[in-house]
């Protein structure tokens, strides 16, 4: 997949198919290799090979090209990099000490290391943007939102949600809270939105914007183990408004056997963050540490929830 992204081989098909020879001369590739590299991909329905030895678009080979209205290229080239796979090569090391190889194979953790990289910085969180706008609209459409009010997106990146949530709900606010090297890349500078929100620059383990009627914290309880998660929350509830809520917008490990994405992303969030999905009931815990109630969980039609909490 990452081969694929890179040589942008779907944007090269956008036109009608082509044959590997075709596709390589265009991309300067072996022809030979690129053969075999297309003929595995179209196994698992990403192009499709015909009986002439062309190479056809397949509906998930669509979603590869550079303009594609669901973005996958830059998640695909997130999910494959090498701070993902790294460390995924020393899950028995992370296993057997508890903790993420990462800063023992890139020298700092995860969240330094794209600070201090800002090119690595950017790749992660415009991907992880684009993750977001495949999923904003259940979140949005799941949820009962207030007439008025602000709403502050607490490690929001560059606005995916935020900008979702004030499109839908005229009579809000918003603030866009993250890093500034974050923020300053936001995606809210649209004029149906003028007026209507801010961004702050600062460190959600230290203090958030004071005020909000809602807090959301969209994929970032995850990235924290329990500790750290805690802080994050406490910071939430001591900033938020009478009555206020806070949303963390996370997958929600299911009881049982049966496959489900959380746990693919559980391993995911061990190896590279020293963080976890959690159960309902792991949730419940930490909302407690925080001085919070788990109110609700409400279902979205992606993998994540909506698990509302209030003032305990």
């Amino acid at each position: 997949m990452r081969t694929a992204v890179n040589l942008s081989i779907a944007d090269h098909l956008a036109e009608g198919p082509k044959t590997p020879r075709e596709i390589a001369e265009l991309v300067k590739a072996d022809a030979g290799h690129l053969t075999r590299v297309l003929r595995f991909l179209a196994t698992r329905e990403v192009f499709r090979e015909d009986e002439d030895g062309k190479f056809h678009l397949t509906t998930a080979a669509g979603l590869l090209r550079k303009d594609s209205p669901l973005p996958m290229a830059s998640i695909v080239g997130l999910l494959t990099d090498e701070m993902y796979w790294l460390p995924a090569g020393k899950l028995e090391d992370t296993v057997r000490k508890g903790t993420t190889a990462f800063p023992d194979i890139f020298g700092s953790p995860l969240f330094d290391y794209l600070a201090e990289h800002e090119e690595r910085g950017r790749v992660f969180h415009t991907a992880l943007d684009d993750l977001s706008a495949t999923e904003n609209g259940g979140v949005v459409a799941a949820y009962d939102w207030p007439e008025q009010g602000v709403v502050t997106d607490i490690g929001g990146g560059q606005g995916g949600l935020l900008r979702a949530v004030l499109t839908a709900n005229k009579g809000m606010d918003g603030i866009l809270f993250d890093h500034e090297s974050v923020v300053r890349e936001h995606r809210l500078d649209l004029p149906e939105l003028a007026g209507r929100w801010s961004t702050q620059a600062g460190s959600f383990f230290d203090t958030v914007p004071q005020g909000a009627d809602l807090y959301l914290l969209k994929r970032i309880i995850h990235d924290w183990n329990d500790a750290d998660a805690v802080r994050i929350l406490r910071a939430c509830r001591k900033s938020m408004a009478e009555g206020g809520r806070v949303l963390v917008i996370d997958t929600v490990v299911p009881l049982g056997n049966d496959p489900h994405p959380s746990k693919l992303s559980d391993i995911a969030m061990m190896i590279v963050f020293d963080g976890k999905e959690r159960t309902e009931a792991e949730l419940r815990a930490l909302f407690a540490e925080a001085d919070l109630k788990l109110n609700r969980i409400i279902p979205t039609t992606g993998s994540v929830a909506i698990v509302e909490a209030i003032a305990a």
